[in-house]
């Protein structure tokens, strides 16, 4: 594990001019350019013709999370403006349930301009379908990295109607522009579903009913994970070697049936996105945890930063979903709700994603090292040809189809 950790950031840097950053999408989400990497050869096409480039018959998984509007704004009576931003349910930590609340919750956030809140309790009133709501801030621990607020209203509204009215959706800082109205639609994926991000899984972007049909008549079954993305998806890796990095944690959850056409798929996957990177090949450790442990509690059930590369990992793919799909049948499970913190980098040895559909990623930043691991270290031969064709990076930029 030892040279995992060695690895050094500044190895993964590359030249992004701001220009290139890609601000706004385009009016019609498959007309970006989508570049091909396929075992070595590089070319490129339009996203909107994906279809011909993936093999008949794979099964293409999808990350179905929708962004919630994450970031509250109050202003305090002596007119300091206080920022919270949402990052994960705490009471109840459920996310389904916590969005159906109507009187309370608590939530993790981050607080901007946190010295200027060091007590007391925050409020605005608004208006929601008619109903005049009160809704009331209180910081519940100590000024940290990470907070805990308890959220209270009146009105009896949910919270989840709640931040629709008073929320904004949190677009990826490295835009430096407000969130604008047509981000609402714009920052979704076209198949979003389970409320729970503060970032969007952005090759999903690409997406449309078109292409979906394309894939349809082209054999490709497509399917659904859930990994709620954190504020930690933009956290620059700021130490010199990444063992000095901590990954984000994130909440996921995988139905049984899944898991069953991925072992019918015979554990070859073509993933869209790194969030489904992410889910797909943390399945591989939670089921060598129920092989080892069958009698495991579901709560153990998680995935570490460095779980990877602590010891050898030889069970083979197939054996470890089979044991997990036991797992959840023997346990009346229909889904598997976890959260993963894995650390993809190179080195690592990939079980069950067989191509990536994935966008071009920040210099020095973790989702580049999942990348370079992916492709056996050959992420400059991608970025440099994307960088000299004119390819636009980033949340609202073009994609790429990755098969090592």
């Amino acid at each position: 594990m030892n040279n995992i950790k060695n690895i050094e950031i500044a190895e993964y840097d590359y030249p992004l001019p701001d220009e290139r950053i890609a601000k706004y999408p385009l009016a019609k989400r498959d007309s970006s350019k989508l570049l091909i990497y396929n075992k070595g050869a590089v070319s490129e096409d339009t996203f909107s013709a994906l279809p011909q480039y993936v093999p008949s018959g794979a099964l293409m998984i999808f990350n179905n999370t929708k962004v919630i509007q994450a970031r509250l704004r109050f202003s305090k009576v002596t007119g300091a403006q206080i920022e919270i931003f949402c990052l994960e349910p705490e009471a109840p930590a459920d996310y389904l349930q916590i969005f159906q609340q109507t009187e309370s919750c608590v939530w993790q956030v981050l607080v901007g301009n946190s010295n200027r809140w060091k007590n007391g309790t925050l409020s605005q009133t608004v208006d929601v379908d008619g109903r005049t709501v009160t809704l009331t801030a209180e910081r519940i621990s100590a000024p940290a990295a990470v907070n805990l607020v308890r959220f209270s209203w009146d009105g009896g509204v949910t919270f989840a109607e709640l931040l629709e009215r008073v929320g904004e959706l949190p677009i990826p800082p490295y835009l430096n522009r407000k969130t604008e109205e047509s981000d609402k639609s714009t920052y979704q994926t076209v198949y979003s579903k389970v409320k729970g991000s503060v970032a969007a899984p952005t090759a999903g972007l690409h997406f449309t009913p078109e292409v979906f049909l394309a894939l349809k008549e082209a054999g490709v079954t497509c399917e659904e994970v859930t990994l709620h993305v954190g504020a930690g998806t933009f956290k620059p890796v700021k130490s010199d070697i990444i063992g000095d990095h901590e990954m984000h944690e994130e909440y996921i959850e995988v139905r049984k049936e899944l898991i069953s056409r991925i072992i019918e798929a015979d554990a070859s996957v073509v993933a869209v996105g790194t969030t489904s990177v992410r889910t797909i090949e943390s399945l591989y450790f939670l089921g060598e945890k129920v092989y080892e442990n069958p009698n495991i509690a579901e709560n153990e059930l998680r995935v570490y930063q460095w779980t990877p590369y602590e010891r050898e990992h030889t069970l083979p793919a197939l054996d470890a979903l089979k044991a997990l799909y036991d797992y959840m049948q023997r346990n009346d499970l229909d889904r598997i709700h976890t959260h993963t913190q894995i650390m993809i980098a190179p080195g690592y040895t990939y079980r069950i994603v067989k191509a990536i559909v994935t966008n071009f990623h920040q210099p020095k930043s973790t989702l580049l090292l999942l990348v370079s691991a992916f492709v056996k270290g050959d992420w400059k031969t991608i970025y440099d040809y994307a960088l000299a064709h004119d390819f636009r990076f980033l949340s609202y930029g073009d994609s790429s189809l990755l098969i090592p």
